[in-house]
């Protein structure tokens, strides 16, 4: 990389990882915003829900470890993210063909493995694609394009599902399944669109590293922020289970079709914030510090668990009161997403990148294969009370130990 692309942070690598990024999450947030809907209408109970999203994010996770480790020793990257992002859709198309829990669970990990296997790679390339004064700006950017589809697909999903609705169907599924097929098509795309428009500026290969002898010789700091990391993200659970929060408290107001469209605008509004806010984020990072600047995100996280705790406490139905928990919650995805990455940059040689980015992700998908499972077990079992409230107590002990970590 000369030194002119690394001072222009906006190039084609960028801004090609950008357009994937959006078209990838066009595809599979569209079958997230209708997801809890989908299992509704399928009977299916929250506890479902939340291992289904647990188990899907613990592949994904350890996924991200070993590919990013693979990365490393052998130098290569880019054929590795264009088989995730092939992934995705074929995950879909299970998804779209279910009855049951068995093909859902099958097709959430086929599609969550591909994210795996991407995700760190694709860090890695942007990373090494700008100078260090550029990440947050060129992260946060990346976040916001990501989201954009993430708002794009499920704005599209609700209004098609609506469309869908008006048509003649034997079982109540087939509307839903209807958009599931239609989200192939940005996926496909996606695939496209990072085969010719990213560069992978690359690195050597390093074929004497060894898997363990890597993990042990990451920096202390860095295993450090990775405890307070993983701590946080054990309360950090799947912002599905807010979308079926939302389904649950409008459903007697509303009946469960109109429910689960509102709760996918709520959760487009989410996305919406998420856009807004990545890139400035990004710029205050860049002035300030990521860390202070992610320890306010994670105080965000902790007030999103406690303000849906609070409305099923008081059976708040209203779409104000609603919608600022997911604005809340819009807040906080928008810091942890870019800035996570960004801290992690600072702390990782660039010759562990990949490694550094595979053990972030695979504390956070571990995480939140626990908190997943917990909040949505403990919904079923005691109350959404309970569950909402025992995930702001670890996202609050998470915060602290990022504050004494500074």
């Amino acid at each position: 990389m000369d030194q002119n692309s690394a001072g222009r942070w906006l190039n084609r690598t960028v801004g090609g990882v950008g357009l994937t990024s959006a078209l990838g999450d066009f595809c599979y947030e569209t079958t997230t915003a209708l997801l809890p809907g989908f299992l509704a209408v399928l009977g299916l109970p929250a506890a479902i829900l939340g291992l289904l999203e647990g188990i899907a994010d613990a592949v994904a996770s350890f996924t991200k470890m070993v590919s990013g480790y693979i990365a490393d020793k052998l130098g290569h990257r880019k054929l590795l993210v264009l088989v995730g992002y092939g992934l995705t859709p074929i995950g879909q198309v299970f998804i779209a063909l279910a009855w049951g829990w068995p093909l859902l669970f099958f097709g959430r990990i086929v599609s969550w493995f591909g994210k795996g296997l991407r995700g760190p790679l694709r860090d890695a390339i942007v990373a090494q694609a700008i100078s260090p004064g550029t990440r947050g700006r060129a992260f946060g950017f990346h976040r916001a394009m990501d989201t954009l589809g993430a708002v794009l697909g499920p704005l599209l999903g609700v209004a098609l599902l609506g469309w869908a609705q008006t048509l003649e169907w034997a079982d109540p599924s087939g509307p839903f399944r209807t958009v599931f097929w239609l989200s192939l098509i940005p996926g496909v795309l996606a695939v496209l669109a990072f085969l010719t428009l990213v560069k992978d500026p690359g690195h050597s290969p390093n074929p004497a590293l060894k898997f363990w002898v890597g993990l042990r010789d990451l920096p202390l700091r860095f295993k450090r922020y990775l405890g307070a990391v993983g701590l946080f993200g054990i309360g950090d659970f799947s912002h599905t289970l807010l979308i079926l929060a939302a389904t649950h408290l409008l459903t007697p107001s509303m009946g469960v079709i109109q429910a689960a469209q509102t709760a996918g605008m709520l959760y487009v509004l989410r996305n919406v914030t998420q856009v807004g806010a990545s890139y400035p984020i990004g710029m205050l990072a860049d002035r300030s510090g990521a860390m202070p600047v992610l320890v306010i995100g994670y105080v965000l996280g902790v007030s999103t668990a406690l303000s849906m705790a609070a409305a099923f406490w008081f059976s708040a139905d209203g779409i104000v009161v609603l919608g600022g928990v997911f604005v809340l919650a819009g807040l906080y995805m928008a810091v942890q997403e870019a800035l996570e990455a960004v801290v992690t940059a600072s702390m990782i040689s660039r010759d562990r990148l990949g490694m550094g980015y595979g053990a972030l992700g695979t504390v956070n998908g571990t995480a939140k294969f626990v908190s997943s499972s917990l909040v949505g077990v403990l919904w079923t079992a005691v109350s959404p009370v309970f569950g909402f409230g025992l995930a702001a107590l670890l996202m609050a002990a998470g915060t602290v130990s990022l504050l004494r970590l500074r």
